[in-house]
């Protein structure tokens, strides 16, 4: 919950998902600048609760348009 209010702060769009195996996997969308600022709280910050070992973002393009609305948590 603290993710996607994060990301709803930030005017960003994408989800976020809790694996079994205690590691978040996401996406994320959104103007670069936004998007560096969401990489940052989710590498450093995180919510109260969470314990970051490390951050690890891959498969980054560039895209023309937004492909996901709306920032959400998926379960």
């Amino acid at each position: 919950m603290y993710t996607e209010a994060e990301g709803k702060k930030l005017g960003v769009t994408g989800w976020v998902k809790n694996t079994r195996q205690g590691t978040v996997v996401g996406q994320v969308q959104g103007p670069p600048e936004k998007v560096k600022e969401m990489k940052y709280w989710l590498s450093k910050v995180g919510s109260p609760s969470s314990r970051i070992a490390r951050a690890e973002f891959s498969n980054e393009r560039d895209i023309s348009k937004l492909e996901i609305h709306g920032f959400g948590t998926r379960y």
